[in-house]
């Protein structure tokens, strides 16, 4: 019926259905036969048809014969490590016989089953006997006793055959419908930690492991409580009184409260020698003194004091299948759909959460979350269970542990993962082998292995560090982490997109397409317009015109356009911003296109009469073209057409009159097309001012081409070296500002509300109020506010006062649009007049003395202007270049100022665009000369030096440095030429303008004369006169800008500043109001 080989030695045993049950030596099969034939040595014949198996009596003997069954018998193994064998047989008897090197005979008999016994094996770990039978139950034996301790039934199955893992804890059995697999006892040693020491039960021995020397020493013995199979299922450690308590499930629940050693030298002693026991399913220690005990079949908690006297008795508020520790004076209830917070002390439910059966709690480190493990979920929590995270895993949730900043490690049946407070989590590594984790320090993972020894493994925090402190927006260690590990992949890329931190992932992403997603999300424009560049592709375009228009960027918008091809849009986008030069061009553009819909529109747009007519005309529609021409007043025109289409005014007699036409678009009150929509700057936090190489200083940064400074002056020089036109400036507004007529309008308006104001007091006796624009009169030193109020007279006492401003012609559009800009009208019902509010930048604030009005230009918006000058430079553009600089210029005396970094960014702005506006004017005169004088070489080459000498970015310096190169070259100045490609040089161009400028320095070298004299001494620092461009030596008497600070010669005292058109040279002024 069976046959087994011994684990060790040349044996084998079998069952018969004789009654017997042989035990076989073949020792034979090593030492060969004479007859060998087989395979593997195996004697016997080797003739046709022969069969190996009927040679068996060749090779061994019988060594014994067993005799004890009444019936057959159905199974024989061995025992692996013990001279014992084992037998099942249909007499429903299990025999256990001893063998030795002469002799086998029976040492006992099981009995129990009441059908065939159909196997039996010996555990391979513990003195333990399984076995089952056709009476549908498997039953466990104790080896030693020869008792049954343990009985399972299938009710509908009879159980042919058992087998044990050779590994694994784990048994499977064959039953007439399949097999099962099943374990005898749990696996999970119990164990609790205590600060640097993990107290834990093995092989019945409480155990106490010390994580930082890794000494593990056994503290007391277990080995008399519950059964001796199956070990404790939780323990409790009191650190006051050193005392822990043990549970075990046998006997519907059993606790045993012990005090451990003080010491762990001498003899172990046995837990039942002063040991306290107890029924309790449940039991946990709940203060110094005190633990509570859970019966699960009376649900009653009983908490005890350290002698086992039951102190109180609560009756918990929901059907409880565990309890754990809560907190001081807590438990925490787990049911069966439910986690319920309790207070033992007042007797009421703090908190309850929805979830699966908890079969374990654990606790951070400082007690501020909670990790509730059931079979295949975790729920975080805090103390108060106010706000929790649900994860859930298909595969059984082993154990978990803590990390020390504040994440949840867990292990499962093959993989340690991470868990954040907020729900993310991942894989740090896998297993071999299941392992209970215990504790997690730094990169290590301390944790207890299923034969419960203790073990460490070393992983990687890096991926949840990262993720940890992006989420709590710490910078610094995120920085550190990228530049200290490999952790960036596609994955961590991901995962800043999908948390909303796209800016982030922007930085360290290279792929170009991945790149322009990531600006698009996170509303970069300028790296979405660089990428967009690169990829060009129609969609790409669309997709950024569309998020500049949300961002209101009309530049980018119109350039995405331009590069679509889509004309229709434009041409709107030209209407909305007022840019009537721009739809001009865009009616050539399509009338080059052949498209006279277009053209039409973009004449409708600009208020181009004449141009419709012309389209009307040329498309053959003459009625609606003399219409056009008739309602525009334009009888000449009319005539014309009519003469062309042969017809006089008496052939139309039935036409009706109109009078004249209105169609025109609205006239441009503010214009929008030279700025975008203003857009609250969020600032540069520490990552990105790290990732800029520690760039931590503010400035504006320089205009590049595609990124690239040297590209940026390369291509300028390129630009200018064209010798394009200069287009002639348009000279500055001129004429009052009719101040009077609002004045008297404001007059008229006091005196009405003064009226009202009377006759209400009459009524009511109500004293009138200060009227908000009084109030940021009164709150603020600032012109900008002023402004905003309508009080323009003490707004330009201010800036005569602060910055010498004696001429305000020029400030008069930012005025008006300061003061259109801090108020907002609304019309309620159209018969009554609007509603006048006033728009606050501090809204938070309720005071009077506070109330302030909307900042309508920040210095953010200025400096970004800024940038659109540097710009136009590069570009050759600088005529609109030195109007860009007049109105930053112009921009900062209107700009508020709220703090003292705000103010150094204020000065050093206006230092920045003096500078260039001043070197553009030098450059402009320069070209003057060259066009108008061009005998004045001396001249041609003075500016050409004194412009090197503005305080200009690299990019615009080496600008200014080539075109000095060239001109001095041309001159025959080649000393001269030579130290201007010195000067070049320690600007580190690119390759190709550096060997241009050693080239030059080397023909210098070789013929080191000026063939022109010009007044220019490099060697001397000096200042230049910014109205007659001439150097103003150290030492040389000079007087200043107010507002400005540029410099001028004496006898330019009291006059007008040239360079900005504002002041009055040398005035004194008070300067910038210190920042409140």
């Amino acid at each position: 019926m069976s046959a087994q080989f011994h684990p060790k030695e040349d044996l084998v045993v079998s069952a018969s259905m004789d009654q017997t049950v042989r035990v076989w030596d073949i020792s034979g099969l090593r030492k060969g036969s004479p007859h060998q034939g087989g395979p593997g040595g195996m004697a016997g014949t080797s003739g046709p048809g022969s069969n190996h198996f009927e040679t068996f009596d060749n090779f061994s003997t019988v060594k014994y014969v067993l005799e004890g069954h009444d019936r057959g018998v159905n199974f024989a193994m061995f025992h692996p490590t013990l001279p014992l064998i084992i037998s099942a047989g249909d007499d429903r008897v299990i025999k256990i016989w001893r063998m030795s090197e002469t002799k086998a005979w029976e040492v006992d008999s099981c009995r129990g089953h009441f059908n065939n016994v159909s196997s039996a094996l010996f555990h391979p770990k513990h003195e333990l006997i399984v076995s089952c039978g056709e009476d549908k139950t498997i039953r466990v034996w104790d080896l030693a006793k020869r008792t049954a301790i343990q009985t399972f039934r299938r009710d509908h199955d009879r159980f042919w055959y058992l087998a044990a893992h050779p590994n694994l804890n784990l048994f499977a059995a064959g039953h007439d419908s399949g097999l099962i697999v099943f374990k005898l006892e749990r696996e999970r040693p119990a164990f609790t930690v205590h600060q640097d020491t993990l107290y834990y039960v093995r092989d019945k021995y409480i155990r106490s492991y010390d994580f930082s020397s890794g000494s593990d020493i056994g503290l007391l013995s277990v080995r008399k409580f519950g059964s001796p199979y199956l070990p404790p299922r939780t323990i409790s450690f009191n650190p006051a009184e050193r005392s822990v308590i043990l549970t075990i499930s046998s006997d519907n629940g059993l606790y045993e409260l012990s005090a451990l050693p003080q010491s762990a030298q001498g003899e172990v002693k046995d837990s039942s020698a002063d040991g306290k026991k107890g029924s309790g399913n449940s039991a946990i220690f709940v203060a110094r003194n005190r633990f509570a005990a859970l019966n699960k079949t009376t649900q009653l908690i009983e908490v005890r004091d350290l002698s086992n006297s039951t102190v109180k008795t609560i009756k918990p508020p929901v059907q409880t299948n565990e309890i754990f520790y809560g907190g001081t004076a807590c438990l925490i209830l787990s049911s069966t759909s439910s986690v319920v917070l309790y207070d033992i002390q007042q007797q009421k439910t703090i908190a309850e959460l929805n979830s699966p059966p908890v079969k374990y709690v654990v606790w951070s480190n400082d007690g501020s979350l909670v990790a509730l493990m059931s079979k295949h979920t975790i729920t975080i929590a805090n103390k108060t269970f106010s706000q929790h995270t649900l994860i859930h895993e298909t595969i059984r949730i082993k154990s978990g542990a803590w990390d020390d900043s504040g994440v949840f490690l867990y292990s499962t049946l093959n993989h340690v993962k991470y868990c954040l407070a907020q729900g993310d989590h991942g894989v740090i590594c896998t297993l071999d082998n299941p392992v209970y984790l215990t504790r997690v320090k730094g990169k290590t993972v301390h944790c207890l292995d299923r034969s419960a020894r203790p073990r460490t493994i070393t992983f990687d925090p890096t991926e949840y560090r990262f993720k940890l402190a992006l989420l709590r927006n710490n910078y610094e260690e995120m920085l550190y982490i990228i530049r200290t590990s490999n952790l960036l992949g596609q994955s961590i890329i991901a995962y800043l997109q999908k948390k909303g931190f796209p800016e982030i992932a922007l930085h360290f992403v290279q792929d170009t397409n991945t790149r322009f997603e990531l600006a698009i999300e996170c509303g970069n424009l300028d790296v979405a317009m660089e990428t967009a560049r690169e990829i060009d592709r129609p969609d790409c375009w669309e997709r950024l015109a569309q998020q500049a228009l949300k961002q209101g960027n009309h530049k980018v918008v119109e350039k995405a356009y331009q590069q679509t091809k889509n004309f229709d849009k434009l041409s709107f986008l030209y209407l909305a911003t007022g840019s009537t030069e721009k739809l001009s061009k865009m009616q050539k553009i399509a009338d080059a296109r052949g498209d006279p819909m277009s053209r039409f529109h973009n004449a409708l747009y600009a208020g181009d009469v004449a141009g419709r007519i012309a389209v009307l005309r040329e498309v053959g529609l003459h009625p609606l073209a003399y219409l056009t021409a008739k309602g525009n007043g334009l009888d000449e025109l009319a005539a014309e057409i009519l003469e062309a289409a042969g017809l006089t005014e008496a052939d139309i007699d039935d036409v009706p009159t109109f009078g004249a036409s209105t169609l025109r678009p609205p006239p441009v009150v503010t214009s929008t097309e030279n700025y975008n929509w203003p857009i609250l700057s969020q600032g540069e936090n520490y990552f990105d001012r790290a990732l800029a190489n520690g760039s931590l200083e503010g400035g504006v940064e320089p205009a590049y081409v595609n990124g690239d400074a040297n590209a940026a002056a390369s291509s300028a020089l390129d630009a200018w070296a064209r010798d394009e036109e200069i287009q002639d400036e348009i000279d500055p507004e001129e004429g009052g500002w009719e101040l009077d007529a609002d004045a008297d309008e404001f007059k008229e308006d006091e005196a009405a509300e003064e009226v009202v104001e009377e006759e209400q007091e009459l009524g009511a006796g109500a004293a009138p109020g200060v009227d908000e624009t009084e109030l940021w009169v009164r709150n603020s030193p600032l012109a900008a506010d002023h402004v905003a109020a309508g009080s323009f007279e003490s707004a330009m006492q201010l800036l005569n006062r602060q910055f010498g401003i004696s001429n305000f012609a020029p400030l008069k559009p930012l005025f008006l649009s300061i003061y259109r800009s801090s108020h907002v009208y609304l019309s309620p019902v159209a018969s009554l007049p609007p509603l006048k509010l006033h728009v606050r930048r501090n809204i938070e604030e309720s005071a009077p003395s506070k109330v302030l009005p909307v900042a309508a230009r920040s210095i953010q918006s200025v400096r970004s202007e800024l940038a659109e000058g540097y710009r136009s430079v590069s570009s050759n553009k600088l005529t609109e270049a030195q109007a860009t600089f007049r109105s930053v210029l112009q921009a900062l005396l209107l700009v508020v100022i709220a703090s003292d970094d705000e103010a150094k960014q204020w000065r050093d702005t206006v230092t920045s665009a003096r500078e260039y506006l001043l070197g553009v004017s030098i450059e402009l005169e320069r070209r003057r000369v060259v066009e108008q004088e061009p005998d004045n070489l001396r001249r041609n080459l003075e500016l050409a030096a004194y412009f090197t000498h503005c305080q200009l970015q690299p990019p615009q310096l080496q600008i200014a440095l080539r075109s000095a190169i060239g001109a001095f070259a041309k001159a025959n100045n080649q000393a001269h030429a030579a130290r201007f490609a010195k000067r070049l040089l320690e600007l580190n161009p690119d390759p190709k303008i550096a060997a241009q400028a050693r080239q030059r320095i080397a023909a210098g070298d070789r013929n080191p004369r000026n063939t022109v004299e010009i007044s220019y001494d490099e060697f001397t620092s000096f200042d230049i006169c910014a109205a007659t461009y001439t150097p103003i030596y150290k030492g040389s008497p000079s007087v200043h800008c107010p507002y400005t600070d540029a410099a001028y010669l004496p006898e330019c005292q009291g006059k007008l500043d040239p360079l900005m058109e504002l002041t009055e040279i040398g005035a004194p002024a008070a300067g910038l109001p210190a920042a409140w």
